[in-house]
Order: structure tokens, then C-alpha cells, then sequence
């Protein structure tokens, strides 16, 4: 008779240590679940009032060819055009109607600068928000290339590019 209530106690410990670890590796599946929500190297098509806001598609920035070369051009009215980018761009927008506020934002852990060439010219920035960039303003209906620069040649930061129409 002894030995059934130590039997009991094994069992309700495997049953604990098996919800626990279910547990645990709920969290892990949810949490890689979450992180695969946001796009990598995604193309958008928004609108106005486009839902979420903001919208964020992931990247790495960097490239081994300088901003400047890749769009003829070293200043903007916005900013620098500094950085290494690869030729082709990281994302592609398309605007399905004119904006009379957008606002882009690279966040990173590193350095990070931005570029976009779309209808009405090319936009740079470095440092709108601390080191991350963003471009900021009216927006005409239309397809935009957007780089994400790494100050070093050949060197890849991961990043997040937020876009809302909030002010």
C-alpha cells in the first residue's frame, strides 16, 4: 500500500513536467510565429487608410555598390545619399493614391541610411531619427524603389521599414 501513493506522485509529476514543456514549446512555435508575421524583402501595394498602420517589412541593409552611383546623385533635398547599397532595390512600393502625409522609417540596430526613387525624383536620408533614417511628406500616386544603405561596403544589418500615414 506504500507504494501507490508514491506511484501517484510520479504520475502527477510526469503530467506536470509534460504540461510544462507543452507549455515552453507553445511560447517558442507562438513567438517564431509572430516574427515570421513581418515580411522579409516584401513588396507593398497600400492605399490610403491602408490597415495595419504602421506597416513594417523586414531586410538586411548594406550592399557593395555607394548610394550615389546606384541614383546619379550625392544630395537630396532630404539628405545625403550615402551608404552601400546592392542595385536592385530592397522593396518596391506602390501607392494606389496620392498621400498628403507618409512617413517611411528604417529601424535598426546599426547605422542605417535610406533611398527612393519614385514619381517626382530620388530621396536620401541618414539620421531622422537618432542614426535611423526616414523620408517624410507629401507623396504622389505611383511605384517607389526603396534601398535600405549600410555605411560599410559588404556589410548587412538586419532592419525593419515602418510606413504610416500617422502624423
Amino acid at each position: 500500500m506504500a507504494k501507490k501513493p508514491f506511484s501517484i506522485a510520479i504520475r502527477l509529476s510526469l503530467i506536470i513536467a509534460t504540461f510544462g514543456i507543452t507549455a515552453i514549446i507553445h511560447t517558442i512555435v507562438n513567438a517564431d510565429v509572430n516574427a515570421q508575421e513581418i515580411p522579409i524583402f516584401g513588396d507593398i501595394t497600400i492605399g490610403q487608410k491602408f490597415s495595419p498602420d504602421p506597416l513594417k517589412v523586414r531586410g538586411m541593409s548594406g550592399g557593395s555598390i555607394p548610394a550615389s552611383k546606384v541614383n546619379g546623385t550625392s544630395e537630396t533635398p532630404t539628405g545625403p545619399c550615402s551608404g552601400f547599397v546592392d542595385e536592385a532595390p530592397d522593396h518596391i512600393l506602390k501607392l494606389t493614391s496620392k498621400f498628403d502625409y507618409l512617413k517611411l522609417q528604417v529601424e535598426s540596430p546599426a547605422d542605417t541610411t535610406i533611398m527612393i526613387k519614385g514619381p517626382g525624383g530620388i530621396w536620401c536620408n541618414d539620421d531622422f531619427d537618432g542614426k535611423n533614417p526616414g523620408i517624410v511628406g507629401e507623396w504622389l500616386q505611383g511605384t517607389y524603389q526603396v534601398w535600405a544603405g549600410s555605411y560599410e561596403k559588404g556589410k548587412y544589418f538586419p532592419y525593419t521599414l515602418k510606413i504610416t500615414e500617422v502624423k
